[in-house]
């Protein structure tokens, strides 16, 4: 399913992106060394709640899931880089750790992540990897204009990432999004320009590059849900909700600050 949203249901999605981006800036300020995950999922659940809105992720169990997730926000750690389960572990410093939230609010979902260094410590690595996720993101997002392709997208994402010397994998990338979480269509993070599905003002994608140092194969945690690197290296995951409008691509889920 694809949707395109009337201009009502798009001011429904700004507020929806606004949420998650305060959100997360308040667990990302909150994700200090010593913190657990499981109290991060905790804090997650309470301003959820306190905005009147849904989470995305607690009753979710699609396919490749074992069971419904049962939290309220990812939470990956060094080699964990998509569906990261919360559990009882305490960050150190140094950790490179990924938030990713969608929540509902008024009918209208928006889905972000965000990677950071935990504590003082900067592992180059790490960095590397975050600053080559926010570059294909911005790419990406660059490349959303009305009557581009799905694969304009992809290729400038892919283009990034490839040229950072990261393997691309294309198993978990962007997608649509509105009434839902997850919708048609698909966005890989790699691809050719000039194809797939035309971009329509309307239209919300969640974009979200997400590499691992060296290897682009993934492995499924004994939980059932968090996916790590193959080779145990490290990895970084970046994602914006966006809408396709006559003017490009407006970001939808930014921190506060930094909107207009």
């Amino acid at each position: 399913m694809i949707e395109i949203l009337n201009p009502t249901l798009l001011a429904r999605a700004r507020e929806t992106g606004a949420l998650v981006a305060d959100i997360l800036q308040t667990l990302r300020a909150r994700s200090t060394v010593g913190t657990n995950l499981l109290d991060i999922d905790d804090w997650t659940r309470s301003l959820i709640a306190e905005a009147g809105a849904r989470s995305c992720y607690v009753d979710y169990a699609p396919s490749f899931g074992r069971g419904p997730f049962g939290h309220y926000v990812c939470t990956g750690v060094n080699d964990a880089v998509l569906h990261g389960r919360p559990h009882d572990y305490t960050l150190a410093d140094g950790d490179l750790l990924t938030l990713d939230l969608a929540v509902s609010r008024n009918g209208v979902a928006a889905d972000a992540a965000v990677s950071l260094i935990v504590g003082d410590t900067r592992p180059p690595q790490s960095v590397a990897l975050i600053d080559a996720t926010e570059r294909a993101l911005a790419a990406g997002i660059a490349a959303a204009r009305p009557g581009a392709r799905v694969g304009d997208i992809s290729h400038a994402i892919g283009t990034v990432l490839g040229e950072a010397g990261y393997p691309v994998n294309t198993e978990f990338g962007g997608h649509g999004i509105g009434s839902t979480m997850h919708q048609d269509p698909h966005v890989a993070n790699t691809g050719r320009p000039g194809r797939g599905y035309k971009l329509r003002p309307g239209l919300l994608l969640a974009l979200e590059p997400w590499v691992m140092a060296d290897t682009a194969e993934l492995v499924t945690d004994a939980d059932g849900w968090t996916l790590r690197s193959a080779t145990g290296c490290r990895t970084a995951h970046s994602e914006h909700t966006i809408a396709i409008t006559d003017d490009g691509p407006e970001i939808l889920t930014l921190p506060r600050p930094a909107r207009g």
